[in-house]
């Protein structure tokens, strides 16, 4: 219980170190690809809103997490919104990145962040952390750890991402 509460205020504290992010622009930041290739946040932005979502093999609620934004991805893709899963496993654990995905059978964009760059850069202290930002580069939501449940607000916040919120979720 003592454990459960402690990792509670810690996710807590960290949710309110991020805020400052909130309504930030970004700059055009280049996200290397699983596949190889590279893209841009400009690029990705093309269509529509984006959710970020750091995360590491070997984080359990990242997994958990992760099966909920690819059904999203896939629910939303059409509206132009997109998931991109950016993995902060060191350069070692690269092959177990693909690995995985490729056994999840995962549709969302995976982006590698070895050094953790581009998740200092986007204030991931822990993991998994989503952000979602706008089409001006605005991050307008963000979120840290994932519980069981969690999932309700991550879709709700897409849905207001894409100006849905008045329509009722499936």
């Amino acid at each position: 219980m003592i454990k459960k509460l402690f990792l509670l205020s810690l996710m807590c504290g960290a949710m309110l170190y991020a805020d400052p992010l909130s309504g930030t622009a970004l700059p055009n930041l280049s996200i290397k690809l699983m596949d190889g290739g590279h893209t841009s946040l400009d690029e990705l932005l093309k269509e529509g809103p984006v959710l970020i979502d750091f995360w590491a093999t070997w984080c359990a609620p990242c997994k958990k997490a992760m099966v909920f934004l690819d059904k999203y991805h896939q629910k939303y893709e059409d509206k132009g919104f997109k998931v991109v899963c950016i993995s902060t496993d060191s350069p070692k654990s690269m092959s177990r990145v693909k690995s995985y995905i490729r056994s999840k059978k995962h549709k969302f964009i995976v982006g590698l962040d070895p050094n953790q760059q581009i998740a200092q850069k986007m204030n991931a202290l822990l993991l998994p952390t989503s952000l979602i930002i706008n089409q001006k580069r605005e991050v307008v939501w963000i979120h840290q750890g994932y519980l069981p449940g969690d999932e309700i607000e991550i879709e709700k916040q897409i849905r207001l991402s894409l100006n849905l919120e008045a329509e009722k979720s499936e």
